[in-house]
């Protein structure tokens, strides 16, 4: 079963500066190790259950020659950003063979690993989808433990902007009834249609466990038409729930960013958002209460 969006990637040019920029963000963000054999590296900031990862090519011959991660090189020159979202299953063959059953062209589940700097290997099982569904979304199932994941942090769940974990994603999309389709079919799952006032889109909202999975199609000027001009279709804007909206704000002034944009959701609650000039081309949105 899927049972929640896991992590986002955020892919960078260099480690440091993406590091730099989400810490300003508020996130309490680590050096989470090397893809061994792929060539890449990584942060993260881990919440509750989910995390953010950043990641960047650390030896650019190595990622050519072994990652399955093809196009990393050319979607960091157009200036990266988020670009997979990553769904967790609880029985990650059963859900690839559901999949396939749905028609989807998905992979074998295959085995990763990742070593931390202090040299905890992490494991996991990961699936991909094919050319026939290029959606950008990847399938894990962890093979180490949630309690045993946190500890590759100081203090998971800690984070000086008060977030508690995703609550949802969102993916620019220029024809909503065609994608909501194709999602659906890969998922599993039927949407529910929504309105956006923040983003101003119309929307089909997956829901996976807690989080949400959002295709987004504007109604007017803002910032998913603004994603869909600037990067074209795909993943543009991660949302936390947070437990201090006002908290987050402070923190990010002190920072010297400037202050966040506000709105208030269709559900009543406030938002804001961080401008992807300030967050390596990603608006990072937060909701919560004042």
């Amino acid at each position: 079963m899927l049972t929640r969006i896991d992590h986002v990637m955020i892919c960078v040019p260099d480690l440091d500066r993406g590091t730099a920029a989400y810490a300003r963000i508020g996130f309490d963000v680590h050096p989470g190790g090397v893809h061994t054999g792929k060539g890449t590296h990584n942060a993260i900031a881990f919440l509750e259950d989910d995390y953010l990862e950043i990641l960047a090519i650390r030896d650019k011959s190595e990622y050519l020659a072994h990652s399955a991660f093809g196009g990393l090189v050319e979607f960091l020159e157009r200036g990266g950003g988020l670009r997979y979202v990553i769904v967790q299953s609880d029985d990650l063959a059963a859900d690839v063979a559901a999949m396939r059953a749905r028609g989807v062209d998905v992979s074998d589940p295959a085995d990763g690993s990742r070593r931390t700097p202090a040299g905890r290997e992490l494991r996991w099982r990961a699936a991909m989808l094919g050319g026939r569904d290029p959606v950008p979304l990847f399938f894990i199932q962890h093979l180490t433990p949630v309690r045993e994941r946190r500890l590759q942090v100081p203090a998971a769940g800690r984070h000086p902007n008060g977030a508690q974990r995703i609550e949802r994603v969102y993916i620019a999309v220029t024809d909503l009834k065609a994608e909501a389709e194709r999602y659906g079919k890969v998922l599993g799952v039927a949407p529910k249609m929504e309105r956006g006032t923040v983003i101003n889109a119309d929307m089909a909202i997956f829901q996976l466990g807690p989080t949400g999975l959002g295709l987004a199609h504007p109604v007017g000027g803002g910032v998913c038409a603004d994603a869909l001009a600037r990067r074209g279709p795909g993943p543009f804007q991660i949302l936390y729930r947070t437990g201090g909206m006002d908290a987050a704000a402070k923190w990010m002034a002190g920072r010297g960013l400037p202050p966040p944009v506000r709105g208030v959701r269709n559900t009543g609650e406030h938002a804001m958002l961080v401008s992807p000039e300030h967050a390596c081309g990603v608006y990072i949105g937060f909701v919560g209460m004042p």
